[in-house]
């Protein structure tokens, strides 16, 4: 019983009824026919003076059912007009000889002392020639041994089901309907509110059991299952316990409690020393509860046998009461009461000859005599006249027919929503009941067929990302295709890298087929959208990771070789680097294409209800290749992942300049690794969560890509851009030489810059040469007219002075310093073999390394002034 199940407590009066005492109707199976009756005569009255007939009532005052507090009231107001009336005995004065039959004030109406009243009843005088209990556990004694006696027994109170039993009970009547009169009430208002399962809670009395066994009778035949029985015998405590009502919150919305309607319409906001609940407490856990009671009291509010309507009657009554109707016990049981004194009235005058022919004399009843109580019960039996409570009709086991009325508590108070007359299967609804949910709560919990569908603000929000990721790798792909003849675009293998830009746009592809569910398609169009998830997924994954995995394993196998095997693999052939990409996705057509053919996959419906994709669920060959499929696609991929890491790992330190943007490529593995091992598992786990399992799958393909994608091409276009390398190969060899290594060109623009600023000193020093060897060509002019050459001495002359100094201009003498080669023109004929071959040395190491410099000479000569 699922916790929206509604609890209807059929037989559960609150407070509850005790149980009847055990082995007392045998004690009046055991009397014999043949004692001695006592009061074997009438006492003789006087011809002038009305007779009197006594009656013999119990009135239970207190207890679970105070009924007695306004029925006794109601019945002396009853045999006043009654007795008032010419018309309806007129020889006879009908006199109340009463009883209160409680014990204790929790007990309620108790057999055990009801027996001892009802003997002092019959023992002792006056003949009564009818008795009236209240309570059913009273009235089944009464009407027990009251045959034994030929005693008519006539209650005002009594429902339980077992007393129209005729075998059992052959003279007891009721104006009181049997309880099982609620039953048929009961059972149509679960067939108007849909209710298939009900739970009971019960006391262990013959009233109470037997009106359960009558409507598990019924609702079993309007096909209502009782789920749960629960019932005691004498303590509530163990069972309410069992339920913790209150303390389980089992009321509110989800809730109906079906109760008994003869209480008072405050009985739960009287103080109860023994409850442990609060008046709020309780007023809470009983709102909107259903209460079916019979109609007591004419609704038409028109004049009855007594010449009295129905409110004329409720105004005369409460008069006589001492307390407020609410707080009296049995104000809603008073009419039935007042009415049972009148249909014991008429049925006396019948028997009696009131009625116009002759009759017997009642004065001659006595226990003995059973022709007149024959005919007191022919006369009871075929009674029909309208009272205060209605129309007042017996039927054959004894029992008033009557309506039911359906009443429910509405902010502490008592509603009327209905009536039903289950003589014509007729049910008056005013529409009036009020459920704090709203509608009537369902009687389980509901499993409804319905489909979970994808939150339509998550969808839009991926595809626009993913929408978003294809433009961005549609402006990568263009870019690397237009930019293809550059010569750092092609040390990057553009082809591979376009296969990955294709492979990231069917990945992102594949997140509209991904997101879409029975709220955009129909059920024929699953099956191609399940197949498009699955094809542009792993296509899409083959040649966007394979291509990124076919670099780095290439650079790999290159670089981590031995120095004496190494020569022969630099030489980069790529057709080998597209045929192992060729190879990858050939193993996922192959993969796919037998799964298709084999367990082509389509729509079925999981619990939770909601729209997946996966093979024929109902054959075991389709299981067991649906999951060998898995693991195959799965298993392989997840290898490759795996290895991909290593292998970026291993070449992060490697350099070069057939593949110059492998270190990028490692970085886009790392991504793509990680993210793929952590959704695949995660997305398995949250497979009944649409919205989480789609989120999780769908952002980690946006992101992968997206990482992807701007790592390999967004530096360069950054290059590109930032350096204007926009020249092909051609025109950057022409410029460059034969260096291809980026290092290389680096140094090559500094020794460039290098250059010129070499050039431009060289010339300021050649022009600061020129302008000293024209001075110096000045000074020795201007020497040479002072100092006039002498002639040589003859031999034998005189001894000659010091000899010059060496001219200035000789390069012998000269402090020219070389910069980087000696240029001979400088010094004809005067340069020393030793630096010649120096210079030349010189000459040649610099053109061994392939410099662009032309080495000139610069010095710095140094003179003495004159």
């Amino acid at each position: 019983m699922g916790p929206g199940a509604p609890f209807a407590r059929v037989g559960w009066p609150l407070p509850l009824l005790v149980v009847m005492a055990a082995g007392v109707a045998p004690v009046w199976a055991s009397h014999s026919p043949h004692l001695p009756r006592p009061h074997s005569r009438v006492p003789p009255h006087p011809s002038s003076e009305r007779r009197a007939v006594y009656i013999g009532a119990l009135f239970p005052m207190s207890g679970g059912w105070p009924g007695g507090q306004a029925c006794q009231p109601a019945v002396e107001m009853a045999l006043e007009d009654v007795n008032s009336r010419r018309d309806i005995l007129p020889d006879y004065e009908l006199k109340l000889i009463h009883h209160d039959s409680k014990v204790a004030l929790d007990m309620g109406c108790d057999p055990g002392q009801a027996t001892k009243y009802l003997y002092e009843l019959l023992y002792n005088d006056p003949i009564k020639i009818i008795l009236m209990p209240g309570c059913s556990s009273v009235s089944t004694l009464v009407a027990e041994a009251a045959r034994m006696w030929n005693l008519i027994v006539l209650s005002y109170g009594s429902s339980s089901p077992a007393l129209s039993n005729r075998q059992r009970f052959p003279t007891f009547f009721r104006t009181h309907p049997s309880a099982t009169l609620h039953n048929p009430t009961r059972v149509k208002l679960f067939e108007k509110w849909g209710w298939k399962k009900i739970a009971t809670i019960q006391q262990t009395t013959e009233v109470f059991t037997s009106t359960l066994d009558d409507l598990e009778e019924r609702v079993k035949e309007a096909g209502i299952e009782i789920t749960f029985r629960q019932s005691f015998f004498s303590d509530p405590a163990v069972p309410v316990k069992n339920l913790k009502v209150y303390k389980e919150r089992l009321f509110g919305k989800k809730y109906v409690w079906f109760l008994i309607g003869w209480y008072a319409d405050n009985w739960f906001k009287i103080y109860d020393p023994s409850i442990n609940c609060t008046v709020d407490e309780m007023t809470e856990a009983v709102e909107g509860h259903i209460t079916t009671e019979i109609v007591m009291l004419n609704p038409a509010n028109t004049r009855s046998i007594s010449n009295m309507t129905s409110q004329e009657f409720v105004e005369k009554l409460t008069k006589r009461l001492k307390r407020h109707p609410e707080e009296t016990g049995g104000f809603q049981e008073a009419p039935l009461a007042y009415d049972a004194i009148w249909a014991l009235a008429l049925a006396l005058n019948k028997t009696s000859g009131g009625g116009g022919r002759s009759g017997v004399r009642l004065e001659d009843f006595n226990y003995n005599n059973q022709t007149i109580t024959d005919q007191i019960y022919r006369a009871m039996n075929s009674s029909s006249f309208e009272g205060v409570s209605g129309h007042v009709v017996f039927d054959a086991s004894g029992s008033r027919m009557a309506w039911t009325l359906i009443e429910q508590l509405q902010g502490g108070s008592y509603k009327k929503i209905g009536y039903y007359d289950s003589t014509k299967d007729d049910l008056s609804w005013s529409k009036t009941d009020k459920w704090i949910g709203g509608s009537p709560p369902a009687d389980q919990t509901l499993v409804i067929k319905t489909f979970r569908f994808l939150s339509q603000k998550l969808f839009i929000s991926v595809s626009v990302l993913s929408s978003l990721g294809i433009v961005l790798a549609v402006v990568c792909l263009s870019f690397n295709i237009y930019n293809s003849h550059v010569r750092y675009i092609q040390n990057s293998q553009p082809n591979l890298n376009n296969l990955t830009a294709v492979g990231c746009s069917l990945a992102l592809a594949a997140v509209f087929p991904l997101g879409l569910d029975g709220y955009h398609i129909g059920r024929n169009q699953f099956p191609f959208v399940c197949q498009a998830r699955l094809w542009l997924l792993g296509l899409g994954f083959s040649l966007g990771y394979g291509s990124m995995f076919t670099k780095i394993w290439w650079v790999h196998t290159v670089f981590t070789k031995k120095e004496e095997k190494k020569e022969w693999r630099k030489t980069l052939e790529p057709w080998k680097l597209y045929a192992t990409v060729g190879l990858l996705v050939g193993m996922d057509v192959l993969t796919l294409a037998i799964w298709q053919i084999v367990d082509p996959l389509h729509r079925t419906i999981e619990v939770p209800l909601e729209r997946r994709c996966y093979g024929q669920e109902n054959e075991q060959g389709s299981v067991a290749i649906r999951a060998l499929g898995l693991c195959i696609f799965y298993g392989y991929k997840g290898l490759l992942l795996l290895l991909g890491i290593f292998l970026a790992y291993e070449t992060k330190s490697v350099s070069t300049e057939k593949i110059n943007d492998h270190r990028a490529v490692g970085m886009a593995i790392y991504n793509v690794a990680v993210l793929c091992l952590i959704t695949a598992p995660v997305t398995m786990i949250l497979s009944s969560q649409q919205d989480a399992a789609f989120a999780f799958a769908s952002l980690a393909i946006v992101f992968s890509s997206y990482i992807t994608l701007v790592v390999l091409f967004v530096p360069k276009m950054r290059r590109l851009i930032t350096r204007g390398e926009w020249q092909s190969e051609a025109q950057d060899t022409m410029k460059t030489g034969s260096s291809t290594n980026n290092n290389e060109e680096e140094k090559s623009r500094l020794l460039e810059k290098e250059n010129r600023e070499l050039e431009k000193i060289i010339a300021e020093k050649e022009e600061r040469v020129s302008e000293l060897r024209h001075q110096l060509q000045s000074r020795q002019q201007l020497r040479s007219r002072r100092h006039p050459p002498t002639p040589p001495e003859p031999s034998g002359g005189l001894p000659r002075g010091p000899p010059e100094p060496p001219d200035r201009l000789s390069c012998d003498g000269s402090r020219v310093h070389l910069l980087y080669k000696v240029n001979p023109q400088h010094c004809p004929g005067n340069g020393s073999v030793r630096d010649k071959d120096e210079a030349e040395r010189h000459n040649q190491d610099e053109d061994t390394g392939n410099s662009h410099l032309d080495l000139i000479v610069g010095g710095v000569f140094t003179g003495e002034s004159n």
